[in-house]
């Protein structure tokens, strides 16, 4: 088995948002990878410009999961729940889907059909650049308040400028229809209520709970390891 984690939004250098998670996994011989999303400036296209969007973001998760024939776990967090939603969709190699408080949209939906039309509090928008980003003063309150200060001290400097069209495209795929797929609802999440996530989690196979913030794989590794190692694949 091997892990392709989708991080959310607002991020880069994905690998550090899922290290411990995957350190975890390599002691039992399970490799994983975080490939590079488009949309968060991780591949030098320029975020806010053409080629640096959703669909993007797609090609860059779907490459990776077409490189191995392996059986694979996608773990999406977040906004990653999007990409992987269309990215997955028909790969053979994809045994099972682990949605970690994440979006989990329908054929047709995107990112901004799950707001109200106005920008969450702990964001900030740049419309000239046409980028959006977490406000780094809010993010430990918001996100992290249940990790540990090495986290909480390292993660600003993991922040990025995402695109904001990713907010507006919507999935051409819903690949939870036909992957076996297992929601992490995170119940002290306070980026994204559990009331929320309940909702999406009533699409996904199964459900499960934990009482984390918005980055369990962070603050409770263990947890998340032995969840993964457990999937049916």
């Amino acid at each position: 088995m091997r892990v392709v984690f989708v991080h959310g939004a607002c991020v880069q250098n994905g690998s550090w948002w899922w290290h411990r998670t995957a350190a975890l996994l390599a002691d039992q011989g399970v490799a994983s990878v975080s490939p590079a999303l488009p949309s968060c400036g991780e591949t030098g296209t320029p975020p806010g410009t053409s080629g640096a969007g959703l669909p993007e973001d797609v090609a860059a998760v779907r490459q990776v999961l077409q490189d191995s024939d392996e059986p694979t776990v996608v773990v999406a967090h977040s906004y990653g729940g999007i990409v992987t939603a269309e990215a997955a969709a028909g790969i053979p190699a994809v045994r099972h889907l682990l949605l970690i408080s994440s979006y989990l949209p329908e054929i047709g939906q995107s990112l901004s059909d799950f707001g109200d039309g106005k920008p969450s509090p702990f964001l900030t928008v740049d419309l000239q650049a046409g980028t959006f980003g977490v406000r780094p003063e809010l993010l430990t309150d918001t996100f992290l308040q249940d990790c540990d200060a090495a986290v909480q001290e390292q993660a600003p400097a993991h922040l990025a400028a995402q695109s904001v069209q990713v907010t507006a495209q919507p999935v051409s795929a819903a690949a939870w229809h036909d992957i076996p797929s297992t929601y992490l609802v995170c119940a002290a999440d306070k980026g994204t209520p559990a009331a929320s996530q309940r909702s999406f989690a009533r699409r996904a196979g199964s459900v499960v709970e934990l009482d984390a913030g918005h980055h369990p794989f962070l603050s409770q590794p263990s947890w998340v390891r032995d969840l993964l190692l457990n999937l049916p694949t």
